[in-house]
C-alpha cells in the first residue's frame, strides 16, 4: 500500500537526518579535541614522551568517564585527524559530511592531491566505506590520472564497487558512532540468530569445565587500522595466566578464518597482554560436513610447553566437538518449534 512506502520513506529521511546532525557534531569534536591535544604537545619539552603521557593520561580519564570509544588508538587517530586537516576550511566544507570511518581511511592516504580527491569524491558521490576502502586499495586516484581513458576505469570501478552500495543505513552498524554515543557495540546485528545462540551456549559450557576460565568479553571490538573485527568469545584462564580467544564460524575452515585468528592472537599478546602472561591462546571453531573441527593457534615457538603445559587445561577438540553438536540439534530444534506454523 502506498501510505506505507511513505511512511517507511519518512523514517528513512528522519534517521538520515539523525545520523547527519551526529555525524557532524562527532567529526567536529575529534578535529577540536586533536587540536587540543597537539597545542598541549607543543607546551611539552620533549614531544615525543610528552606527547605518549598525554594520550596515555587522556585514554584512561576519558574511558573512565564516557566509555570505550577514547582507546589510545583512537586518540592517535584524532590526533592525526587535526594534523592531516588542520585547516578548518576542510572540517566544515568536506570532512563534516563523511563519517569517522572514512576519514580514516583517506587519513592514511599519503598523497596530498589523492587526500583532496577522495574526500571529494566521497561526499559527492556517496561512497561507501567499503566502496572508499577498496578505491584507495586498488590506488584508484593514481591509476585515474596516469590512464588515457577514464571512462573506462571509471565504469570498472562502477561495477566493482556496486554490492557496496546498497545498504542506506550502513552507519547504524558503524561501531565508532555506537562507542561516541557510549553504546555498546556487541548487539544482535552482528551475528545470525543460530550463531548467537550457539556463542551463548558456547560460553556457558567454558566457563562450567571449571579449569580456571574467566569470563573477559563476548563480541569484543578489536581495531586495525582501517577496519574493525569481533573477537566471538575472550576468557582468561588464571591457571595458565593467558587469554584464550575463541572464534566461531558456521561454515567449513578456510585460510582466511585461521589468519584472522592468528591476527587475533598477534594483536592480543602485543596489545592486552601483560609481562607476566603467558602467550595468548586462539582457538577456532568451524563447521564442516556438520562436524566441529578445533585448531589451536598460539603464538609461541616452543610447541612442547603448549602440548605438555596448555592442553590439560582446555577443553579437548572432543569435548568442544560434542558440546557443539549437541548444542546445535537442540538450538535447531528450538528454532524449528519458535518458527513453526501455529
Amino acid at each position: 500500500m502506498q501510505y506505507i512506502q511513505d511512511i517507511k520513506q519518512i523514517l528513512a529521511q528522519a534517521r538520515q537526518k539523525v545520523y547527519a546532525a551526529l555525524n557532524v557534531a562527532m567529526v567536529e569534536a575529534y578535529w577540536q579535541i586533536g587540536k587540543k591535544i597537539v597545542e598541549e604537545e607543543q607546551n611539552g619539552k620533549q614531544r615525543a614522551a610528552y606527547g605518549k603521557a598525554i594520550i596515555n593520561n587522556l585514554s584512561t580519564a576519558l574511558t573512565a568517564e564516557f566509555g570505550k570509544g577514547f582507546s589510545e588508538r583512537t586518540l592517535w587517530d584524532i590526533r592525526q585527524f587535526y594534523l592531516t586537516f588542520p585547516d578548518d576550511h576542510f572540517l566544515h566544507t568536506l570532512c563534516a559530511e563523511l563519517s569517522w570511518s572514512h576519514i580514516r581511511l583517506i587519513m592514511r592516504v599519503n598523497n596530498k592531491e589523492a587526500q583532496v580527491y577522495y574526500l571529494k569524491e566521497t561526499v559527492a558521490n556517496a561512497w561507501s566505506v567499503r566502496t572508499l576502502d577498496r578505491n584507495i586499495s586498488t590506488l584508484y586516484y593514481h591509476r585515474l590520472i596516469a590512464s588515457q581513458v577514464k571512462d573506462v576505469l571509471e565504469q570498472e570501478m562502477l561495477d566493482n564497487t556496486k554490492d557496496f552500495q546498497k545498504d542506506a543505513f550502513e552507519f547504524i552498524k558503524n561501531p565508532a558512532v555506537l562507542e561516541f554515543l557510549n553504546l555498546p557495540t556487541h548487539t544482535g546485528y552482528t551475528e545470525q540468530e543460530f550463531e548467537t545462540a550457539l556463542i551463548s551456549n558456547l560460553q556457558k559450557f567454558i566457563l562450567e569445565l571449571g579449569k580456571g576460565f574467566a569470563f573477559v568479553e563476548r563480541q569484543q571490538l578489536i581495531r586495525t587500522e582501517t577496519s574493525d573485527f569481533y573477537i566471538d568469545l575472550v576468557f582468561y584462564n588464571y591457571i595458565l595466566k593467558c587469554f584464550v580467544i575463541i572464534d566461531l564460524k558456521t561454515d567449513k575452515i578456510t585460510h582466511q578464518a585461521v589468519g584472522q585468528l592468528d591476527m587475533y592472537v598477534r594483536m592480543y599478546d602485543d596489545l592486552k597482554k601483560q609481562a607476566s602472561d603467558n602467550p595468548t591462546i586462539g582457538i577456532l571453531l568451524c563447521s564442516q560436513t556438520d562436524k566441529t573441527i578445533a585448531k589451536y593457534s598460539v603464538l609461541a615457538e616452543n610447541k612442547q610447553l603448549f602440548s605438555t603445559k596448555y592442553l590439560p587445561f582446555l577443553p579437548t577438540e572432543e569435548e568442544l566437538i560434542q558440546e557443539i553438536e549437541r548444542e546445535k540439534l537442540l538450538i535447531k530444534q528450538q528454532l524449528d518449534l519458535n518458527h513453526s506454523p501455529i
